[in-house]
């Protein structure tokens, strides 16, 4: 793995979401509803390639964003971390790699 890719500093706040300052100087910030959206579940890509066939998809319960917070965060060995959602959600890992890809300053998403 690239160096660059692994964060030097993690921070998480219930309500902002994910900040991340990689070991090449570059910082990322993930509101929490970016990581949310984004997170690299099963369910959740199904949901974003559904999305993406048909803008008219129907969302299941429980996706409204309002009142959404990161109630923690979990590193997973050295290569990624899992951060539980109020809304039940926990089971997107988020390597780091992908973390860069999805990084909302970089334009890519």
């Amino acid at each position: 793995m690239d160096e660059s890719l692994r964060p030097a500093t993690i921070e998480l706040h219930r309500q902002d979401g994910l900040t991340v300052v990689w070991s090449d100087g570059v910082r990322s910030s993930y509101s929490v509803a970016h990581l949310r959206r984004m997170s690299p579940s099963a369910e959740a890509r199904a949901l974003r390639e559904a999305l993406a066939s048909n803008p008219l998809t129907v969302l299941p319960a429980g996706t409204n964003m309002g009142a959404l917070e990161a109630l923690d965060a979990e590193l997973i060995g050295n290569y990624a971390v899992r951060i539980r959602f109020s809304d039940g959600h926990a089971t997107g890992l988020y390597s780091w790699q992908y973390l860069r890809d999805i990084d909302p300053a970089s334009g890519r998403v």
